[in-house]
């Protein structure tokens, strides 16, 4: 088999370090574990391939150059008749797989036009994050290039529920949505590696891995910590990654007084990142209460698959991922006390870290890894799964 993986998304960098790019390697990863030959056509690849992707055949698709919003959105989607093109002259394929983007249609187009098998894989609610976060000079344009992707995928791959539910409010997606969480390589995990940054003897650490994204709860974070260490003594905080947030952690760690006790790596390779895991006693995933919550955060899935006891916000697909009390603890969103009180529990409680830890690594292994998701999004791109959903 013969995949075409699209992703003509600028701000996703396929092979660098933020968790979408993770998204990307694993995905061609699982595809190349299956034998299928890839051709990957990207608009941004943010380094060279990493590690088992040097078989991928790559076609750089124009990225838009610096200017205002409006300059960008338009020079996106001049790049669809480029992609076109590649397409057409690097075929044929047997399956085309687009990463859903504001401003991309020409693949999904191309697939259906041909007769390929198209899977359309949206990760989120693209318009209203860019929205509110980014910024989104047309939002007209950006509908219209919505539901034509969506008109003329075969199946459309939601992440999650949430995701879904977002997806069944437009009509040119409605009746033909599957529903495929991410996973993880439990193999990159392993409970027994060597630590990257061990703690002294006696000293719980806290964990936390994530871009530092404004929706990742950081303040959260903090104040659990504080809250934790005044009442448990010796602790430090790990937090592994770097992002938008990085300012505003930094100063709220400084005015806590808590600096001497928390170690902030910055940047990191996603192959150092389960070192650092194995360096943490408790994991934490502090997302706010927001009732559109539409994640599948990559690094739940990390740190169950690193043998983690898991402290998380009990919103979303978390809330089934974790199965209260059996391989996380849930608490309520944005309630620093009530994560602190959980952390308490699993600092006095071993046997109910490794319990935890343990269900957790067994669960991702029965149910959450790339191959197992790799298996069901091929099964979403047989001509059967296809005409049934168009």
């Amino acid at each position: 088999m013969r995949l075409a993986y699209v992703c003509a998304d600028a701000g996703v960098p396929v092979f660098g370090r933020k968790g979408c790019s993770i998204h990307v390697q694993e995905v061609l990863r699982a595809f190349l574990r299956r034998g299928i030959e890839v051709d990957l056509f990207a608009a941004r690849f943010g380094g060279k391939p990493p590690a088992a992707l040097e078989r991928v055949r790559v076609h750089p698709l124009p990225e838009p150059t610096a200017g205002d919003a409006v300059s960008r959105e338009r020079q996106a989607l001049e790049a669809n008749r480029f992609l076109e093109g590649a397409l057409r002259r690097s075929g044929p394929f047997d399956v085309l797989y687009e990463r859903y983007s504001l401003w991309s249609f020409a693949g999904i187009e191309y697939a259906r036009r041909t007769g390929l098998p198209g899977i359309l894989e949206v990760n989120a609610p693209l318009i209203e994050e860019h929205s509110k976060y980014r910024g989104l000079s047309d939002r007209d344009a950006a509908e219209k290039v919505a539901g034509r992707c969506f008109a003329a995928a075969g199946v459309i791959v939601a992440v999650s529920e949430g995701v879904a539910a977002t997806l069944e409010r437009h009509p040119a997606a409605r009746g033909r949505i599957r529903v495929v969480p991410n996973g993880v390589d439990p193999g990159r995990f392993r409970p027994d590696i060597a630590p990257a940054a061990p703690a002294p003897p006696g000293v719980f650490t806290v964990g936390f891995v994530g871009s530092l994204k404004p929706w990742h709860g950081i303040s959260t974070l903090v104040e659990a910590f504080a809250r934790f260490r005044e009442s448990e003594g010796d602790a430090r905080l790990l937090v592994v990654g770097d992002g938008p947030e990085r300012r505003t952690l930094d100063a709220e760690v400084s005015e806590r007084g808590l600096a001497a006790f928390t170690r902030l790596t910055g940047p990191v390779d996603p192959e150092e990142v389960p070192r650092f895991l194995v360096s943490m006693d408790a994991a934490v995933a502090p997302y706010p209460s927001d009732a559109s919550f539409y994640f599948s955060p990559l690094k739940v899935y990390e740190y169950m698959a690193a043998g983690l006891p898991v402290i998380a916000s009990a919103v979303g697909q978390l809330a089934d991922l974790l199965e209260e009390g059996r391989c996380g603890i849930l608490c309520t969103p944005g309630d620093p006390a009530e994560f602190a009180e959980a952390l308490v529990r699993l600092r006095r409680d071993p046997d109910l870290r490794r319990r935890l830890g343990r269900d957790a690594r067994a669960r991702v292994l029965r149910e959450c890894t790339w191959d197992m998701v790799a298996e069901r999004l091929l099964e979403a791109a047989t001509p059967a799964a296809v005409a049934e959903g168009r």
